[in-house]
């Protein structure tokens, strides 16, 4: 049989073995084992003594008027800002994120309705000037823009040829 301990998938049988929790088949097996492998031998006795310590501790009793102290100290911890918006909380939870993101866009037209816009004019005194195009210029952005409309369909045709 290979170590318990080394086998991490095996370890919870070492704990079920000391809360006597095996079969006698099983419970057998494992002290064979652990008659010649000392480190689960070790880790036995200490979940033994783990448990005997478990088993051998009493909690103090409680005070007769041990919940009436208690809740009397949480009424006192509470603070009166507390006490007001407790019975709000849950309209704030539900409420609350919205509002506060309409806040943030109002703020955020303010800021912008504040700030100057940056608009380029054009002086008065100047006059727009009209630049003289010669007509093999004109035939020739025709004939681009015709060879690109045509490329354009080709395209398409192509993409819709091959969805089908």
């Amino acid at each position: 049989m290979n170590c318990i301990i080394e086998n991490g998938a095996n370890a919870e049988l070492l704990l079920a073995y000391c809360a006597r929790k095996l079969d006698a088949e099983t419970t057998a097996i494992l002290e064979r084992h652990m008659e010649i492998c000392p480190a689960c031998r070790e880790f036995a006795g200490n979940q033994r003594a783990v448990w005997a310590a478990l088993d051998g501790w009493e909690a103090a009793p409680v005070s007769a008027d041990f919940d009436r102290r208690l809740y009397q100290r949480i009424e006192q911890e509470v603070s009166w800002w507390d006490l007001l918006i407790r019975p709000f909380r849950p309209m704030f939870v539900q409420q609350g994120l919205p509002i506060m993101a309409a806040a943030c866009v109002m703020l955020m037209a303010v800021g912008l309705m504040r700030q100057p816009s940056v608009l380029q004019t054009v002086p008065q005194n100047e006059s727009a000037q009209l630049e003289s195009v010669q007509p093999e210029q004109v035939e020739h952005a025709l004939e681009t823009m015709q060879m690109l409309s045509d490329f354009n369909h080709q395209l398409r045709a192509a993409a819709s040829e091959s969805q089908m």
